[in-house]
């Protein structure tokens, strides 16, 4: 089923938590609230949950109004980030919770549970209970129970945050598979970008209670909608424009210490900024095969494993590159490079 908000407002005192928030999830969508810590995104599920009331605006599951409908009637299921186990019962009755509440019967409950822990690859392991688990295999409980309920919707929030980088990657493929497999509409909330990148067909980037930018994950990255977004989904270099003319047709931007670029002209401003993705900028850059090529040299080289990051300075401006590590074998601090990047790699921005 999809999700609707229309202008959802949600106040704590004088603090504005989530502020007229519109957003549309498809059916069998997993959609990702990305944000910094206190800018909504957890309320905003929380509301759509109906653990906290919306002061303003409508909820809608698939075109139905369901704001002023009760949590336990609304068809949902949530993963909390602490997993919320019940210690002294076992894997199985953890999961048969939500049936034996909703008066499931007993046969029914066994065929349902088994088939749930089946799907997260936890057969076998019924009896035990939450302490003899792993901290992967708490995460597959908390998700088996919320899936054995056969939820309309289902709420994940910041599912991964209490396991450790590998765990994470591992339940990422697990999560987006199943969602996959399932096909059941998602709603993930997470400050964390890589899990988001992951796991997303869509992203919404969240500043103060606002959406700042929807889109898929390669939009958010490559094309964001503002300076804001662009540095908190990733690392950018900024190079201000001082000025932009128009040549056959196409711009010209007069950059900071001097430099000029070719950038899109549906998007160059007088006053903006151009962002660059350390990815963009090319090194080592033949005469004629870049249209914004430079003369730079290079002012530091950091291993960072697969990947190097070079930072060279070009007309009194840094400028931060990244390349493969075998690529970037042979390069030290203070050598001579051509470094370029194409107009169509780089984004003018807002300077706010």
């Amino acid at each position: 089923m999809g999700l609707g908000l229309e202008r959802v407002a949600k106040r704590f005192g004088q603090v504005t938590a989530v502020e007229a928030l519109d957003l549309d999830v498809a059916t069998g969508e997993l959609f990702t609230l990305l944000g910094p810590s206190g800018c909504g995104k957890t309320t905003a599920l929380r509301v759509v949950a109906g653990i906290y009331p919306a002061d303003a605006g409508r909820v809608l599951l698939d075109g139905a109004d369901i704001t002023r409908t009760p949590m336990h009637r609304r068809g949902m299921a949530m993963v909390f980030q602490t997993y919320v186990l019940f210690p002294h019962l076992s894997v199985f009755d953890n999961v048969a919770f939500g049936l034996r509440s909703r008066r499931v019967g007993r046969r029914e409950i066994r065929e349902r549970v088994a088939a749930a822990l089946a799907l997260v690859r936890l057969e076998g392991l019924a009896e035990r209970y939450p302490s003899q688990l792993s901290g992967g295999q708490q995460q597959r409980v908390a998700l088996a129970r919320a899936l054995v309920v056969r939820p309309a919707l289902l709420l994940l929030d910041e599912p991964l945050s209490n396991l450790d980088a590998r765990l994470r990657d591992e339940m990422r493929a697990e999560i987006r598979a199943l969602q996959r497999r399932l096909r059941i509409t998602t709603v993930l909330v997470t400050h964390d970008i890589q899990e988001a990148f992951a796991l997303s067909d869509r992203i919404g980037v969240m500043r103060a209670g606002r959406l700042e930018q929807v889109g898929s994950p390669a939009e958010i990255y490559r094309r964001p909608a503002n300076r804001f977004v662009a540095h908190f989904v990733g690392p950018v270099t900024e190079l201000r424009l001082r000025g932009v003319e128009t040549v056959d047709g196409r711009a010209r931007a007069t950059l900071e210490g001097g430099l000029t670029a070719w950038v899109d002209a549906r998007t160059a401003r007088p006053d903006g900024l151009l962002l660059l993705r350390p990815e963009a900028v090319r090194l080592h850059v033949p005469e004629g095969a870049a249209e914004n090529r430079y003369s730079a040299r290079i002012e530091d080289v950091v291993y960072l494993g697969a990947e190097t990051e070079c930072r060279v300075v070009v007309g009194g401006t840094l400028v931060v590159a990244k390349l493969p590590s075998i690529a970037a074998a042979g390069l030290r601090q203070g050598d001579e490079v051509a470094i370029g990047w194409d107009p169509a790699d780089a984004v003018v921005t807002h300077a706010v």
